[in-house]
């Protein structure tokens, strides 16, 4: 399967909204035509996913990919981690590192098997980060909570002293930084293709909430909170 490449004024590509950095690692060179580094593109991608995969040289020299919880404070990107976990150890000691989060947003079906494709929208952040300390770990916690669901630190007890110190969170940079996005249904379809009897298309996808389901051993009458009630509304 391929995705589908083509000029930046096909139907598919992302708009030309915003200049290439000057970094070699943030300049998309696969399918570039559907790469933007908008600032707006890049924080809406991210505002709408809820895990970041986080890529290291591990201290044995492996590359490890570790998925992570994330919340974005303007140019900050905020990762959840354990003290005692690799990711922390790793980028605590002013290791590189890529973070990548990916949105699916449908199934690209040509009559080609060859030219099936994917609608989706991603970002990659290169950098290094910091360990957070202090105050500011408190509030970036309150961070990634937010953006997980708006609303539910404040109706939550707060982080013990233990708790927090179990806890770790990193702070990245987003000063390199790129986006990929592609919509639109297939192209490049061959002219006897196209009269071949298969149904082709966009098939789409999308994630939202279901019911809820209260823990087994929540006391008789505690309802849904605000920000569960407010979280679903938002379906």
């Amino acid at each position: 399967m391929s995705e589908n490449s083509g000029p930046a004024s096909q139907p598919n590509a992302s708009p030309p909204d915003a200049s290439p950095p000057d970094s070699a690692a943030s300049t998309v060179r696969r399918e570039a035509h559907l790469a933007t580094y908008s600032r707006d593109s890049i924080y809406q991608v991210l505002d709408a996913g809820y895990l970041a995969h986080v890529g290291i040289i591990a201290a044995d020299g492996r590359p490890t990919v570790i998925p992570t919880l994330f919340g974005r404070e303007g140019e900050v990107l905020y990762l959840h981690g354990s003290v005692a976990s690799r990711l922390v150890r790793t980028l605590a000691g002013g290791a590189d590192c890529s973070v990548e989060v990916t949105l699916v947003d449908g199934l690209v079906l040509a009559r080609s098997a060859f030219l099936h494709s994917m609608n989706y929208r991603s970002v990659v952040i290169f950098g290094r980060a910091r360990r957070v300390e202090d105050s500011e770990q408190l509030h970036a916690l309150k961070v990634i909570s937010d953006h997980l669901l708006p609303g539910r630190w404040e109706e939550s007890r707060q982080p013990s002293e233990t708790e927090l110190r179990q806890t770790c969170v990193l702070a990245l940079s987003m000063e390199e930084a790129s986006a990929k996005i592609r919509t639109g249904g297939p192209t490049e379809e061959e002219p006897e293709d196209i009269a071949l009897p298969i149904w082709a298309g966009e098939l789409p996808f999308e994630t939202t909430w279901g019911s809820p389901i209260p823990a087994a051993d929540l006391a008789d009458g505690v309802v849904e909170s605000a920000a569960v009630q407010a979280g679903l509304r938002r379906r």
